[in-house]
């Protein structure tokens, strides 16, 4: 078909050449370049050198001189043929160039589409196969979650389950020995009330009891109120030293390790001097034949590969104190487990289990951390690590407590105080004490009634009322009172705080309370304080 097409644009041009004739003598082949050029085009290489051939011939014989012979003159002739034939090659072997490239782009061009529509076939392929692992991979981390999540459940109500068991065992001894020395008081007042004196002290030896089991458990919850003030270590540790020598005995040698330019830290120094105390004798329980108490204290900073490990902890600088002894040590298992409350290694009588766990309450409670080191064999370390404080303006506490006076402080003459309380109980006895010890004392079980009490007794000088109460919480109280009489001074009791008075673990600015259950040595105290206070 090429060949076709050649033959007869070859017949069209020489049609046109004769039709033009003589106008263009000289220009024989003028005509047939385009018919070369489409053959060439149209049909390729071969239909292209057809044309030429062909073109040639016509030519020769009917427009190059002499006509209709063969015969060529010289040398216009044999010019004319030649040009003819190198021109029309060029032409021919052009064409052929471009339809190659045009043929190997439109191949190009094919293989292109084929591979984007065999990649956009992988890509959907592979987008299913990823869209299936992610939701296979979502179906097993929710199902994991979920499992983790009851065994978060589980764990916790193992925990409740101990710490319930471990209340309940404590507060029953504690209650049985209040008990039956009270009721050993009451057979013996009735019969003429002799030896009555050691079953009362009985009694009150259970009650401590119970209320440092409750201190305790408020230390392991983070729920006791602080005082912190800002501390050196150095000076706790080196006035606490004696003490505890003369508290381990001699089998127990004691060494204090203190690291020079320690920073401050603002911790409750009651706290403090409790926590050493609990470190101290655990580790003299954990040598029994006698050994070494090294307390050392030191500087460090906990970066943050530490807090990734741990991730309760802010990473920062921190002043840590470290109590080491050469005792026993504990496994890896028991270590673990160290802070958990009642859980104890200690036989039967020598200990609640609640030590180590209000130590890191305590540690919680103050913004720092709580860590042990042991290994069976190899005695026991722990640190105890809390926030530097970077202030100038406050003086730095020794981080002992007082002690306390020996004779308790009495009213000094008409000052009155109203105490507001729901519990009958415990309001009966409040109000009996502070009558004993020579104030006048009005008394309401409500904030209401209270308020109307401050109405009729404008000579009230102290509000002692309870945190928790049907109506109006101790609080709100406090503030209605201040805006109704501003000179009225507030002393709080409760045994549990939540966010009225306290919040982050320390009280709020200004405000006294008092813990319950307190003795009648706190109440005089802290009310004489506060009264004194105000003069």
């Amino acid at each position: 078909m090429a060949y076709l097409g050649a033959i007869l644009l070859t017949l069209l041009a020489f049609a046109a050449r004769l039709v033009i004739g003589s106008a263009l003598p000289g220009f024989a082949f003028i005509t047939f370049f385009p018919a070369v050029l489409l053959a060439a085009y149209l049909g390729g290489r071969v239909a292209g050198a057809l044309s030429v051939t062909l073109s040639i011939g016509l030519a020769w014989y009917y427009f190059v001189e002499p006509a209709r012979s063969f015969d060529l003159a010289w040398p216009s002739g044999h010019l004319a043929i030649g040009l003819f034939i190198l021109n029309a090659g060029l032409i021919v072997l052009a064409v052929s160039a471009m339809n190659d490239a045009y043929s190997r782009l439109s191949d190009i061009e094919r293989e292109r589409a084929r591979l984007n529509l065999e990649l956009e076939r992988r890509v959907q392929e592979r987008t299913r196969d990823l869209t299936t692992t992610n939701d296979a991979l979502r179906t097993e981390i929710a199902a994991r979650e979920e499992a983790e999540a009851r065994a978060a459940q589980l764990q916790r109500l193992d925990a409740i389950g101990q710490l319930t068991g471990g209340v309940a065992h404590d507060f029953n001894n504690m209650l049985g020995i209040v008990i039956g020395n009270l009721e050993l008081a009451q057979r013996k007042l009735a019969r003429g009330g002799a030896d009555v004196i050691r079953h009362i002290d009985g009694a009150m030896d259970g009650a401590r009891r119970g209320a440092t089991l409750t201190q305790r458990l408020l230390a392991f919850a983070r729920k006791q109120p602080l005082a912190p003030v800002v501390t050196d270590l150095n000076r706790s540790v080196t006035e606490m030293s004696e003490l505890l020598r003369r508290t381990l005995g001699e089998q127990v040698a004691v060494e204090c390790v203190l690291s020079g330019g320690l920073w401050r830290t603002c911790v409750d120094p009651g706290q403090l001097e409790s926590a050493l105390v609990n470190l101290a004798v655990n580790a003299r329980d954990a040598m029994p034949g006698g050994g070494k108490l090294t307390i050392e204290t030191m500087n460090t900073h906990l970066d943050e590969r530490y807090s990734d490990d741990h991730p309760e902890v802010a990473p920062g600088q921190y002043v840590a104190i470290a109590v080491s002894d050469t005792g026993t040590g504990m496994p890896a298992d028991v270590a673990a487990r160290a802070f958990e409350p009642f859980f104890t290694t200690k036989e039967v009588g020598r200990g609640t289990g609640l030590g180590l766990s209000q130590i890191y309450g305590f540690a919680k409670q103050s913004g720092g951390h709580a860590k042990i080191y042991s290994e069976a064999g190899h005695g026991t370390t722990i640190k105890l690590y809390f926030p530097r404080y970077s202030g100038t303006d406050q003086e730095v506490a020794a981080g002992l407590m007082p002690e306390p006076e020996a004779a308790l402080p009495r009213s000094n003459g008409d000052e009155v105080i109203l105490v507001v309380e729901d519990e009958a109980g415990v309001r009966a006895t409040t109000v009996e004490t502070l009558r004993e010890l020579g104030y006048t004392v009005q008394e309401a079980s409500d904030g209401a009634s209270a308020l109307l009490l401050l109405q009729e007794l404008p000579s009230v000088e102290l509000l002692l009322t309870d945190m928790v109460m049907p109506g109006m919480t101790g609080r709100e109280l406090a503030d209605e009172a201040a805006e109704r009489s501003p000179h009225i001074s507030v002393l709080y009791m409760t045994g549990y705080t939540r966010n009225g008075i306290v919040h982050g673990g320390k009280l709020d600015p200004g405000v006294q309370l008092l813990t319950k259950p307190f003795s009648i040595d706190q109440l005089a105290r802290k009310v004489r304080a506060i009264l004194d206070d105000r003069r």
